[in-house]
């Protein structure tokens, strides 16, 4: 498994377009390896992020089997003289996870419930739209994932109920795009969870970096990323 991290120059227009159009980015990255990575049910898979830090700079994250070369996003979307992307093998962070390990992550999902609004309906898949409910839903997923979302100290929780975790809900998106030649409308809503968390059964948590976690995995969701706490 290798990590990919490549700097978007998002004062390009093939910058913008790629940006605007999960779709686009998605064929773009699949595009990265010479022979697609056949994966399948439980192996792991092509993922990927955008990320906007603090400093107003925009990354490309991609995880998979193989090693992407993004020759062309870098003459679309980057720096061609002088931009470069950066790859790293991701096997030895996985091979060492263990329980009790500790990590701050990063994870940008679409966190979704079916619901229907009588007896006689079908259900429907229906975006999360609030910040509990939006939290609750990574909770439920938590064990099965292989990792718990720390809680903050007693002394740290600012408000008596819905601050008990070390969990921030950001950047909420409403992404409408085509698909399929713009004859099909996609509509997906997507959050960012930034938190701290202790991993609980390494062999699942290392399917869920390599797998993904939740829907809408081809257009940008699904991705966990880990730093140093």
């Amino acid at each position: 498994m290798y990590l990919t991290r490549l700097r978007v120059n998002t004062a390009r227009v093939g910058a913008r377009q790629l940006l605007s159009s999960p779709q686009r980015l998605h064929a773009a990255v699949m595009s990265s390896f010479a022979e697609i990575p056949v994966t399948g049910d439980d192996g792991p898979r092509v993922l990927w992020r955008v990320d906007a830090t603090s400093r107003a700079e925009t990354y490309l994250y991609i995880v998979g089997p193989a090693k992407p070369d993004l020759t062309h996003l870098v003459e679309q979307a980057g720096w061609p003289d002088t931009g470069r992307w950066e790859t790293y093998d991701y096997a030895p962070l996985l091979d060492r996870l263990s329980t009790g390990d500790r990590w701050s992550f990063r994870l940008t999902a679409n966190p979704v419930h079916t619901a229907r609004r009588r007896d006689d309906e079908p259900t429907k898949i229906t975006p999360h739209v609030g910040l509990r409910h939006q939290s609750r839903w990574l909770l439920q997923r938590q064990e099965g994932a292989g990792f718990k979302v720390m809680e903050k100290p007693q002394q740290q929780r600012l408000i008596p109920e819905g601050d008990e975790y070390e969990l921030v809900i950001h950047n909420r998106r409403q992404l409408n795009f085509g698909k399929g030649g713009q004859q099909q409308r996609v509509s997906l809503v997507t959050v960012t969870f930034d938190g701290l968390l202790e991993v609980t059964d390494p062999d699942a948590f290392r399917r869920t970096l390599t797998r993904g976690l939740g829907r809408a995995k081809a257009y940008g969701c699904g991705l966990m990323t880990l730093a140093a706490v």
